[in-house]
């Protein structure tokens, strides 16, 4: 594979939207409360049957497609992972946005607002190369720290933030309670020291 991964802007959307993000969910990370969270949390993999598919733009979002006609892009960074001119991966980043209710105000902090590979070409190095990709464009926008979100039903993404630096900062069992199809899900945020 002759992998390079590009900056590009919104008008690539349409690439970026036809790698997908779907995955099989076949564990879960369970959060178990010690002395009712006094004396923190576990978190263990479980498995699940029976197991389903989830699709981040299947939600309410409705993808990238979505994307200008929902945010101001103008602080958003785009990526794409090409083999030759075929995209195998996407990354997008956003810092300095006050509409970004991720960011909580902070002009130092960037968010990884979405990453996703081709499961033909997953676990080949292409998430670590766009990881790298927004980290780097952190940096250069004076970032200290990056932050991303995931769920405790998308374990790959968990053990790959963590393999990439990552520390397990917030979970919020109760974030998408009002969120039907996704109520029983926990929030997990990551965080990695720029």
């Amino acid at each position: 594979m002759a992998l390079k991964v590009v900056e590009v802007g919104p008008d690539r959307l349409e690439d970026y939207a036809g790698v997908p993000i779907s995955f099989q969910v076949e564990s879960i990370l369970k959060i178990d409360l010690v002395d009712s969270g006094l004396g923190g949390a576990t978190l263990e993999e479980v498995p699940i049957k029976p197991a389903y598919l989830k699709d981040y733009d299947a939600g309410e979002d409705g993808g990238p497609g979505r994307w200008p006609e929902r945010f101001d892009l103008a602080k958003f960074a785009f990526f794409l992972a090409l083999d030759g001119n075929r995209p195998v991966g996407a990354a997008a980043a956003v810092y300095d946005t006050p509409d970004i209710h991720m960011l909580s105000g902070r002009r130092d902090m960037a968010v990884l607002w979405d990453i996703r590979v081709r499961p033909d070409v997953r676990r080949s190095g292409i998430g670590a190369r766009l990881f790298e990709g927004v980290v780097e464009w952190s940096r250069g926008k004076q970032c200290r720290l990056l932050k991303i979100e995931t769920q405790n039903v998308n374990v790959p993404a968990c053990h790959f933030y963590s393999r990439m630096g990552g520390r397990l900062g917030e979970i919020n069992r109760y974030a998408y309670a009002g969120h039907p199809g996704v109520a029983h899900e926990v929030m997990l945020v990551w965080y990695l020291n720029l």
